[in-house]
């Protein structure tokens, strides 16, 4: 029991910290959740189901603590950047969760670019009448 309670926290932690108000419960993370607010359908999920890997548990959790760890060591040493931007990881998994999700529409498409070059609206930044940096 204990090493369960170390490995996966209090109970029900690890659903907490899949909640979109968890991820925007770091101050420098409220422009972003605004516009996620104003994002039409993709405003019924969760940040995890776009920004981490979806193809199996494992790595779905691994890249989940190695994002959360990075995110706290970032927050908390104040090196925050001023405009967050996504990485190339963080990129092409956003990207093959968009393919994931939106398979059937997609599977006859050129799926080279980037979805978010022509589906500017569903960015954190351009979303609706919302405009971040």
């Amino acid at each position: 029991m204990l090493g369960f309670f170390l490995l996966f926290g209090p109970p029900r932690l690890l659903a907490k910290s899949e909640s979109p108000a968890f991820c925007a419960s770091c101050h420098v993370m409220k422009p972003q959740y605004a516009a996620y607010m104003h994002n039409g359908a993709h405003r019924r999920l969760k940040c995890v189901e776009c920004h981490l890997p979806n193809d199996n548990l494992a790595s779905h959790y691994i890249w989940k603590s190695i994002d959360g760890m990075k995110d706290v060591l970032v927050f908390n040493t104040n090196t925050v950047p001023e405009r967050i931007e996504i990485s190339n990881h963080g990129a092409a998994v956003v990207k093959a969760n968009c393919i994931r999700c939106h398979h059937a529409l997609v599977s006859q498409m050129d799926t080279s670019r980037n979805c978010w070059r022509c589906h500017r609206r569903i960015t954190h930044t351009g979303t609706g009448a919302l405009q971040t940096l």
